[in-house]
């Protein structure tokens, strides 16, 4: 017998995903996707274990106690990492807030569920790959074929702009302009869009692919033979496919797991070793933060010591504001080292303190 206290899941939720996230949060497609992903795993999991249609599931079996079972199955059965437990828990209190602003009978039963930790996870060392093991996979596409003018061109502006599979794979006709300034427009994560100009040799590739792309309704840069936008699959099938290849003239390749994001990866080591600006790279990645970008200072710890180094001065001329901020940064630094560090530090901060009123 129903309830008249309890309240219809789907309406609920329908109306949390496609008007809040669009409307009132202006999420892009990729984050609501993800957000939905997470609701259909959710719900899957509530229904097996309550034994409830999923037709007929309310907002109030959604329980604290069921979530922290759900969580714990992701990681025991799913193998899933914290990471992205702790994304699915992020989804579900998002959907919680929203729960607590339209219906004030659920709130004690929504802060419950916001009041669910997320756990803390180690940050993982990414991979990335040398420019001679990038080289040789992008070298391999066939340029006397249609798919490897394609995959050349795929591939190539994936490495050298940094992109997401999902930012390369969206690409519209209309986000490349191959006139006298070459640029890029890329609509990323969260809505950020960023522009990046584009090489010579990437606008080569590119215009060679526009010759033989197939004239579709779709205008998605990137299709399939069938003249329909390349999938995710697609594309990492087509990688796993080069690199298969290219491992058999550069046996460093063979033990690396190289899915489409060590793409990115690598570009953004490249860029870090000879920038030695991590800020730089943030922007080129468009990270919405440089703590996101500063994954990359652990993953080679050959060159940890000068990028830091050089990211503490910053670069900037001696002077009154210059001076005492790149002072102040470097005793920050030194607080994560020996207290002599520190104190030095401070020591000679008070010296220059006493040099700028005395000019």
């Amino acid at each position: 017998m129903r309830d008249d206290h309890q309240h219809d899941l789907a309406p609920v939720l329908s109306s949390y995903l496609n008007e809040h996230l669009v409307r009132d949060r202006g999420l892009s497609q990729l984050t609501r996707a993800s957000y939905a992903h997470t609701f259909i795993l959710l719900i899957r999991f509530i229904a097996e274990a309550t034994r409830m249609n999923i037709d007929r599931l309310h907002l109030e079996d959604i329980t604290a106690e069921i979530v922290l079972q759900f969580l714990d199955d992701l990681e025991k059965t799913r193998k899933n990492s914290r990471r992205t437990r702790n994304l699915r828990l992020a989804a579900i209190r998002s959907f919680f807030r929203y729960v607590q602003m339209k219906i004030p009978a659920a709130m004690e039963q929504a802060a419950r569920i916001r009041a669910l930790g997320a756990k803390r996870a180690d940050v993982p060392v990414i991979d990335w790959l040398s420019t001679d093991e990038v080289k040789a996979i992008l070298g391999v596409p066939d340029m006397r074929h249609k798919d490897g003018i394609r995959d050349r061109a795929m591939l190539s502006i994936t490495y050298i702009c940094g992109l997401r599979v999902s930012e390369v794979l969206a690409l519209s006709l209309g986000d490349l302009d191959l006139g006298p300034k070459p640029t890029l427009h890329v609509m990323g994560k969260g809505r950020r869009a960023r522009i990046l100009p584009l090489g010579p040799e990437t606008v080569r590739l590119l215009r060679a692919w526009y010759s033989e792309r197939p004239n579709v309704p779709y205008d998605h840069v990137f299709l399939s033979r069938l003249g329909l936008p390349l999938t995710r699959d697609g594309f990492a099938a087509r990688l796993a496919k080069y690199t298969q290849i290219a491992a058999k003239t550069v046996p460093t390749l063979v033990p690396k797991n190289i899915t489409p994001h060590v793409l990115r990866h690598s570009c953004a080591m490249h860029m870090l070793k000879v920038t030695r600006d991590i800020r730089k790279v943030a922007l080129w990645l468009g990270h919405a933060s440089i703590h996101s970008t500063e994954i990359y200072l652990h993953a080679d710890p050959d060159e940890k010591l000068e990028i830091l180094t050089s990211h503490g001065g910053l670069g900037i001329k001696a002077g009154r504001f210059g001076s005492r901020a790149s002072n102040i940064m470097s005793m920050l630094q030194a607080v994560r080292k020996p207290a002599d560090g520190l104190e030095a530090a401070v020591t000679k901060l008070k010296s220059d303190a006493r040099f700028s009123k005395s000019n």
